[in-house]
């Protein structure tokens, strides 16, 4: 499909710099194909579900995966950013490096403190291969739990870009940028739909009788690249890598056969459990997966999904508008520009029923 057909305009003041307060008093626009679109709010949520629903939610926790560095190649030094997206071994990461034409392979990288090499705690590294579009693999001086020690000693939060042109991350972000249930490290960027749920809002939906399941995958800064290409088909997503255990494969399938629906919170839950699911069953999953969801994909497994407001021409504005569907989607972007909801990983949510098929 054209990638223009997934474009619209957003002012630049509907991209939420800041959480809302409370997390769950966030805006939350209701949209089930064919029928008007309803605006509420998160902490409404239960009512909006049925008992015997199932809630799957992305227990990944964000790790300080923003590094600023220097390039040391003999006498001559540049100043580089690396984001890291991918661990592929204890002591190494995909990462993707800013400006990439001033690394090659086998160069030498100290980061720290602001790419200032004179402090203390400082982390090494060497760059083992320079692939396309600013992606490196780097190769660090430290292993394992020691590694990710100097990570949490010299990384920042790695801020969205839309949020960190236009300030940088501060103590605040620490705890906003993660969801309550955070657990498993790993993520360089934050299931954000899960940061509007709160205890409150985790005992209102037990009451409700509406059951709750953890899976993982660990969000890549992957999932900030633009689309450059004119036609989807062209366009390569980076694999993540995730984790569905047999006990919650099971439930969801128990679920599903009760007549309970699958409610996946982010587009992360969603993509693992689609990668997961064969003819309608889910099973446990572990490993990459790179599945690119567009228009025209028949969904296997899940019913409904919660989601904040994506990037005009994103991988992540496509997949909404394959589950709900693209002139539902444009129309319910619409309205919340209109409405002025909040855009982007701090903003508002909506609550998306699959379109029939």
């Amino acid at each position: 499909m054209r990638v223009d057909l997934f474009d619209f305009e957003l002012p630049e003041d509907r991209i939420a710099l800041r959480p809302a307060v409370p997390r769950d008093s966030a805006k939350l626009l209701v949209v089930q194909p064919g029928k008007p679109l309803v605006d509420d709010v998160v902490g409404a949520l239960p009512a909006l579900l049925q008992p015997g629903d199932v809630l799957v939610f992305n227990d990944t926790k964000v790790i300080p995966a923003q590094l600023n560095g220097t390039r040391q190649r003999g006498e001559a030094l540049a100043n580089v950013d690396a984001t890291l997206h991918m661990r592929t071994a204890p002591d190494r990461w995909l990462a993707f490096m800013r400006p990439a034409k001033r690394v090659a392979e086998g160069d030498r990288i100290r980061f720290g403190h602001d790419g200032n090499a004179c402090f203390l705690g400082n982390l090494d590294a060497t760059v083992l291969e320079k692939r396309d579009a600013g992606e490196v693999l780097l190769g660090f001086d430290l292993s394992g739990a020691f590694l990710d020690e100097a990570l949490h000693a010299v990384g920042h939060i790695p801020l969205p870009p839309y949020i960190a042109s236009k300030r940088p991350d501060d103590a605040r972000d620490l705890t906003d940028y993660q969801t309550v249930y955070a657990r498993d490290e790993g993520a360089v960027a934050a299931p954000t739909a899960g940061l509007h749920f709160t205890p409150d809002l985790f005992a209102a939906l037990d009451a409700r009788g509406i059951e709750r399941l953890f899976v993982t995958l660990h969000v890549g800064a992957g999932t900030f690249l633009p689309v450059k290409a004119d036609d989807t088909a062209g366009h390569k997503m980076h694999a993540e890598t995730g984790h569905i255990s047999k006990q919650t494969a099971d439930a969801i399938n128990a679920a599903k056969a009760r007549g309970g629906r699958v409610v996946c919170v982010g587009t992360t839950s969603l993509r693992l459990i689609e990668s997961a699911a064969r003819d309608g069953t889910v099973e446990p999953w572990s490993g990459p997966t790179d599945i690119f969801i567009t228009p025209g994909y028949r969904f296997k497994a899940v019913d409904v999904l919660m989601t904040n407001f994506h990037l005009p021409r994103s991988t992540l504005f496509m997949l909404v508008s394959a589950f709900a569907g693209l002139e539902t989607m444009r129309e319910a972007y619409r309205h919340a520009i209109e409405n002025r909801y909040r855009f982007y990983s701090y903003g508002d949510a909506s609550l998306l029923f699959k379109a029939e098929e």
